[in-house]
């Protein structure tokens, strides 16, 4: 896909957000110099554009740089009787991240299939394993529901937590690992990342992350389609916010 038509999927939110007053002119410079970073053309060795993508992804993703107010999309609600109260909220900096690797991505050339009868077993194993794990191991509890907010969040979850999740982790760090250090390690790598990530919501809660993020770099690996592994993503996370304790359970 030609650069120009491309670059409306990070232009169009971030104008949206500033036009709603969620980003200000900091923010609107800080994303400016990101979009520029990613999708413009630079005469960068391989590792040293890779490294600097995935910090400021990072940076962004986990709202460290100033000018990005979210939108409140619902009031704080309890969803779950044994977690916190929930707010519903999207984040600008981070849907920034999703729109603008997603960018970038549909300006590489197509990759292959090479094994789809995997398919099936992978996406079972990962939908049974990682709400199985999270139930051993106290981080969520049996919580069936079917929230009122149940459309609006799926929507943010998919367009703003996958899209930037799946296309930083596995779409940029897992391509980059698998080729540098063969399809193993460069899988369990970026898994171990990925759960490294989220151990500011708790250590367990991150090895959860880290055996989740094994099943999507394998649908991502096998299939060769970065939609299959957020595809199970998203599956993964509809269980969560509708069988299981959400956001966490309070231990």
């Amino acid at each position: 896909m030609p650069l120009l038509p491309r670059l409306l999927l990070p232009c169009c939110p971030l104008l949206a957000g500033v036009l709603m007053g969620h980003i200000q002119p900091i923010g609107l410079l800080l994303a400016c110099l990101f979009i520029a970073l990613v999708l413009a053309p630079m005469r960068l060795p391989q590792w040293l554009w890779t490294g600097l993508v995935i910090v400021a992804s990072l940076l962004l993703a986990a709202h460290l740089l100033p000018g990005f107010t979210p939108w409140l999309i619902t009031e704080p609600q309890r969803i779950s009787a044994d977690a916190p109260p929930y707010q519903l909220r999207l984040s600008w900096d981070k849907l920034l991240v999703g729109c603008t690797l997603l960018a970038w991505w549909l300006g590489l050339p197509p990759r292959p299939a090479p094994r789809p009868g995997l398919m099936l077993p992978i996406f079972i194993v990962t939908l049974l394993a990682v709400p199985g794990l999270a139930l051993l191991l106290g981080v969520v509890a049996w919580q069936p529901k079917w929230p009122d907010m149940l459309g609006a969040w799926l929507a943010v979850n998919l367009a703003v937590a996958i899209l930037a999740e799946e296309l930083l982790f596995r779409g940029l760090l897992q391509t980059r690992l698998v080729g540098w250090l063969g399809m193993w390690p460069g899988i369990l790598l970026t898994a171990l990342l990925f759960g490294a990530v989220h151990i500011p919501f708790s250590p367990t809660f991150a090895l959860v992350a880290a055996v989740a993020g094994l099943g999507y770099g394998l649908a991502m690996q096998v299939s060769g389609r970065l939609s299959v592994a957020m595809a199970l993503h998203g599956l993964v996370n509809l269980v969560h916010f509708t069988l299981l304790s959400y956001p966490l359970r309070i231990v």
